[in-house]
């Protein structure tokens, strides 16, 4: 059955880079059904970072057909993935991406005064995201006044202040140490277990394992991985 909600086929992209043309993604083919969490696995070098530029509509690819909820995103025009990005992807980074003279509440809110939500709408919203991920109590403190952890919980909560289809998360335990890692990889879970497809980039296999599949991705090509029975029963 051809899946409408996420679907690449052939994907390629080429750089140019001096006198040289370098293919760093060779024929990627991947389907992602709604309400998977799904890591890809792979070291530096092996063309992850520029399949997440490609799925988050920050890129697009040199041929291959992208499909997110019936669109072919590689034919779209910069308005029109500015707008993807904005209301189908929610982004979540290793180094947080957080402004630092705003407070949690401001900064999860940002996402919000671009979708064109009313300020009252927007504070409210932004409020219960910062709730739902266990931060009621640090709605007003800066990023500086926040540990690690604690700021990748606001970015995760700016990241579904839209309610966005994909939560796309790029090494998002990269700059935790262990125990806050694996409080961030546990409300993953919990927002997964509600139904959020989730698409997780990253090099450390314990880090993948907590996602219900792993593809691996080696030298620009994918290889699918089986699911992950470990993370659908715990």
């Amino acid at each position: 059955m051809t899946n409408d909600f996420f679907r690449m086929t052939g994907i390629v992209k080429r750089y140019q880079m001096g006198d040289d043309l370098q293919t760093v993604l060779k024929g990627i083919d991947l389907e992602v059904q709604e309400g998977e969490f799904l890591s890809v696995l792979g070291p530096s070098g092996s063309g992850k970072s520029t399949l997440m530029n490609i799925v988050g509509c920050l890129d697009t690819p040199t041929e291959g057909t992208y499909i997110l909820r019936g669109r072919d995103v590689a034919k779209l025009d910069a308005k029109q993935l500015a707008a993807i990005r904005n209301r189908e992807i929610g982004f979540v980074f290793q180094s947080f991406q957080l402004l630092p003279r705003l407070d949690a509440l401001r900064n999860v809110e940002l996402p919000l005064i671009y979708g064109g939500m009313s300020e009252r709408d927007r504070l409210e919203r932004a409020e219960e995201m910062l709730v739902r991920v266990g931060l009621k109590e640090k709605l007003h403190h800066r990023p500086n006044q926040l540990s690690g952890g604690q700021q990748q919980r606001v970015a995760i909560a700016r990241a579904l202040a839209n309610n966005p289809s994909i939560l796309l998360a790029d090494e998002p335990t990269g700059a935790l140490d262990q125990a806050t890692g694996k409080q961030v990889m546990e409300l993953f879970s919990q927002i997964s277990a509600e139904g959020r497809t989730i698409i997780m980039i990253t090099h450390d296999l314990a880090i993948a394992r907590h996602a219900r599949r792993i593809v691996h991705i080696l030298d620009g090509m994918l290889q699918e991985g089986e699911a992950n029975h470990f993370a659908q029963d715990a």
